[in-house]
C-alpha cells in the first residue's frame, strides 16, 4: 500500500490542488538491475495475457483450466503454460497443475491494465528505437510509428478503470444536447455519455483510421448508430486548415482527454489553439479538457505508474508536454475561465473544467 504523502511533499506539486497519495508511487528509486530487467519481462507478460483474454476470463470466472482454455481459443498450450509460469514467478498467478487462479496482486494489474496496453502495445517500437532516434538515424512519424489502435484501446481501458466516475460527476452537472470528443479514440467515452443521457447526440473526432474503425464497432455495440458519429479527422485541420465538421455549430459541450498536448506541438500556433477551439465550436458553453502533465521533480524517491513512460514517449516523438500551471495560464490567455481543476485518475493527470467567456 502506498504510504501517505506529507504536506511538504505536496508543496513540490504546487499550491491549491493536492494530488492523491497514489500519485506518489510505489516503485522505489534507484531501481536496481534485477528489478529493471524483470520489470521489462513482466510488462510484456502482462500485456500478452491481456491480449490472450485472461483478464476478461478472470473477471467472469475465478479459475482457468489450461487445456480447456487452449481448446476454446486455439492456443499453443506449451507457450501458454510458460507465460503463466512467468506470471506466477512475478506473483500475479498461482498455477497448480492445469488450474490457474489470480493472486491479490492481479486486481491491481487489472485496474491499471490500460497503461500496459498503452506502453507495450502502443509504444513498443518507439521505446525500442530510443537509441536510433537519439542518434538521428530514425525519426518518429517517418521511420518509427506507434500503434494508434493500441494507444486508443489503452486509453479507453484507463478511462474505464480510473477516470469514468470523475468525469461522470462533472457531466452530471451540465446541460447539453450535442457532445463532441476530440481525440476520441474508439469512441467509448462519448458513446457511454450519450447513451446515459436520452435525446442527446455525440461526435467523436480522431486522426487514426484504425481507431475510427474500432469506434464504429463501439457505437454499434452501444446501439447508437443514429446518435453518435465517429469521424476520422485531424483536429488541427479543423482548427487551422478549414476542415468543416457537420454539426460542430450545434455542440454545446466539447471535451478532450490526453490529447491537448498534441494540439500544442507547433510553437507558431500554440497560443492560438484555445481561441481556435472556441471558434470551431462557437456555441459550446463548457470545455472539459484533461491531460497528463509533467511530473513535478523533488516529489519523493518513488515513481508512480505511467509518468516516466508518458514523458519519455513524448520526448522521443518530439512532442512537448506541460505543467499544470502552464495549462491553466494557456486557458486564461485563450479566453476560457477555469471553473475547477480536478486530479483525474492517472498520475499527474488533471481534468480542467472551463467555461467560455
Amino acid at each position: 500500500m502506498t504510504a501517505p504523502v506529507s504536506r511538504d511533499t505536496f508543496r513540490a506539486w504546487g499550491d491549491g490542488v493536492f494530488p492523491p497519495a497514489e500519485w506518489h508511487g510505489d516503485a522505489k528509486t534507484p531501481i536496481d538491475a534485477d528489478t529493471a530487467f524483470n520489470g521489462f519481462i513482466s510488462t510484456n507478460v502482462v500485456y500478452a495475457l491481456e491480449q490472450l483474454g485472461l483478464f476478461t476470463w478472470f473477471d467472469e470466472s475465478g479459475v482457468l483450466d489450461i487445456p480447456q482454455y487452449c481448446r476454446l481459443h486455439g492456443l499453443d498450450e506449451r507457450v501458454l503454460r510458460q507465460l503463466l509460469a512467468a506470471a506466477e514467478s512475478f506473483g500475479h498467478l498461482v498455477v497448480a497443475g492445469d488450474r490457474v487462479t489470480p493472486t491479490p496482486a492481479w486486481s491491481e494489474l487489472r485496474r491499471k491494465i490500460g497503461f500496459f496496453t498503452w506502453g507495450v502495445g502502443g509504444y513498443h517500437d518507439v521505446f525500442a528505437s530510443a537509441a536510433a532516434i537519439t542518434r538521428g538515424e530514425r525519426v518518429f512519424g517517418r521511420d518509427v510509428r506507434r500503434d494508434e489502435g493500441m494507444v486508443a484501446l489503452g486509453s479507453a481501458q484507463a478511462d474505464l478503470a480510473m477516470m469514468r466516475h470523475l468525469l461522470d460527476e462533472q457531466i452530471a452537472a451540465l446541460d447539453f444536447s450535442v457532445l463532441a470528443d476530440l481525440g476520441s479514440g474508439i469512441s467509448e467515452r462519448v458513446s457511454r455519455l450519450v447513451k446515459s443521457r436520452p435525446g442527446t447526440r455525440g461526435l467523436g473526432l480522431d486522426i487514426s483510421a484504425s481507431a475510427t474503425e474500432l469506434a464504429a464497432g463501439t457505437v454499434a455495440r452501444h446501439g447508437l448508430t443514429d446518435r453518435v458519429r465517429p469521424i476520422c479527422a485531424d483536429v488541427l485541420d479543423v482548427l487551422f486548415r478549414g476542415r468543416r465538421i457537420e454539426g460542430a455549430d450545434q455542440v454545446d459541450v466539447a471535451m478532450s482527454f490526453m490529447f491537448l498536448h498534441d494540439l500544442l506541438v507547433d510553437p507558431g500556433t500554440r497560443t492560438e489553439v484555445i481561441p481556435a477551439l472556441r471558434k470551431a465550436f462557437p456555441h459550446a458553453h463548457t470545455f472539459l479538457l484533461a491531460d497528463t502533465t509533467v511530473r513535478p521533480r523533488g516529489a519523493g524517491d518513488a515513481l508512480p505508474v505511467f509518468s516516466s513512460g508518458f514523458e519519455l514517449a513524448h520526448a522521443l516523438m518530439g512532442v512537448p508536454i506541460y505543467t499544470r500551471e502552464e495549462y491553466e495560464n494557456l486557458f486564461h490567455e485563450g479566453g476560457l475561465r477555469l471553473r475547477r481543476t480536478i486530479p483525474f485518475g492517472a498520475p499527474h493527470t488533471y481534468l480542467f473544467v472551463l467555461e467560455a467567456q
